[in-house]
C-alpha cells in the first residue's frame, strides 16, 4: 500500500494524542493531522486532502455523522472510519449510510485498527465483527418468505452467500481470498455478481442491507 496521511477527529485531545502517537511509528503514515470536532475536521480536509480520516460520532459543534455525509460530499475519494464507543445499530446504520467505509470501536486493539486502515484504503468495508454481531441480534427477523430481499438473498450461490458473510466481518479482498483459498479476482467477480443480484452499487451498501435484513449470521457460517 502507498504511503498515505490521517486525520484524526476526536473531542477527546488525549485520545487523538495517544492514536497520532501509535500512527507515526508506522511507515505507511506520512502525516497525522488532528481536529477536536466535525465542522474543523471539514476545513482542514479542504487544505491538508488527508487520505483517512478517523471520525468519533459524539462531537460538539457537528457530530461525525454530519461531518462524515459533508466529507464524502465534498471529496468522494476520502476514506471515512468512525472510530467510536457508539456501539448503537442506529449510528452505526446512519454513518454507514452517511459514506462511511469503516466502523471501529475505540476498544480495539491498534493492530485491529491497522488491519481496518488498510482494508479501507484499499477499497474494502470494514465494520467490527463485534458490532456486526450486535446489530445481527438487535434486527427484527422477516417471517415472510416472500420478501423481496429474501428472495433475492436465495438467488446467491453458495460460494457469494460465504463472501458476503466475509464482507459483514470486515474482511479485505485478499483476507477474504486468502479465508476461500480463491484468487483475489475471483473473489471480485463474486461481489459484483452479489452486488448485480442485491441491487446495490458497493460493498457498504451490499453490507448494510445484509445487516438490515438478518441475512447472514456471522458467527454461525462455516467456510469450506
Amino acid at each position: 500500500m502507498s504511503k498515505i496521511s490521517i486525520l484524526i477527529v476526536d473531542d477527546d485531545a488525549n485520545l487523538r494524542t495517544g492514536l497520532k502517537a501509535l500512527l507515526e511509528q508506522s511507515e505507511l503514515v506520512t502525516h497525522v493531522y488532528q481536529a477536536s470536532d466535525g465542522l474543523e475536521a471539514v476545513h482542514l480536509d479542504s487544505r491538508h486532502l488527508p487520505t483517512l480520516i478517523f471520525l468519533d460520532v459524539g462531537m460538539p459543534v457537528m457530530d461525525g455523522i454530519e461531518a462524515c455525509q459533508q466529507l464524502r460530499k465534498r471529496r468522494p475519494s476520502v476514506k471515512v472510519i468512525m472510530l467510536t464507543s457508539h456501539d448503537d445499530e442506529r449510528d452505526i446504520f446512519a454513518a454507514l449510510a452517511a459514506g462511511a467505509n469503516g466502523y471501529c470501536l475505540k476498544d480495539a486493539d491498534f493492530s485491529r485498527l491497522e488491519t481496518a486502515v488498510n482494508a479501507v484504503v484499499s477499497g474494502d468495508l470494514w465494520i467490527d465483527s463485534a458490532i456486526a454481531h450486535k446489530v445481527l441480534r438487535a434486527l427484527p427477523k422477516s417471517t415472510s418468505v416472500a420478501s423481496p430481499v429474501k428472495a433475492t438473498y436465495a438467488q446467491l450461490s453458495e460460494r457469494e452467500v460465504q463472501v458476503l458473510h466475509l464482507i459483514v466481518d470486515g474482511l479485505s479482498n485478499q483476507e477474504i481470498a486468502d479465508r476461500l483459498s480463491i484468487a483475489k479476482e475471483t473473489v471480485k467477480t463474486h461481489i459484483k455478481h452479489l452486488m448485480d443480484k442485491l441491487a446495490v452499487s458497493d460493498r457498504t451498501q451490499a453490507a448494510v442491507k445484509a445487516l438490515r435484513y438478518g441475512l447472514v449470521k456471522t458467527q454461525e457460517h462455516t467456510i469450506d
